[in-house]
């Protein structure tokens, strides 16, 4: 019985030491533009962030306001070209002529 708990905990707490330790491969920067407000004609402002994330191998842009994901642009890392996230269907889309 002793043997089993001291185990468990062990385990547990390597386990979490192993996790904080681990240093992330991504940065996000999260910028709220406008904090919920009343306007002038009495309807309220949602707020919008723009939310960046970027690691060795693509740099993620998300557009959210209110809380909803508008866009999801994806710019990979080296010659690869860069294409849109579709956030209800997760569908991908390329721009073919950029004008």
């Amino acid at each position: 019985m002793r043997i089993a708990l001291f185990l468990t905990l062990s385990l547990s707490c390597g386990s979490l030491a192993l996790a904080q330790s681990a240093a992330p491969a991504q940065k996000a920067a999260v910028q709220p533009r406008a904090a919920a407000s009343a306007a002038p004609g009495g309807a309220i402002e949602k707020r919008t962030e723009r939310i960046q994330i970027e690691d060795s191998g693509a740099r993620i842009d998300e557009l959210r306001v209110g809380g909803e994901t508008k866009t999801i642009s994806v710019q990979p890392k080296g010659s690869l070209p860069a294409y849109q996230v579709e956030p209800t269907s997760g569908e991908r889309s390329w721009k073919i002529l950029g004008f």
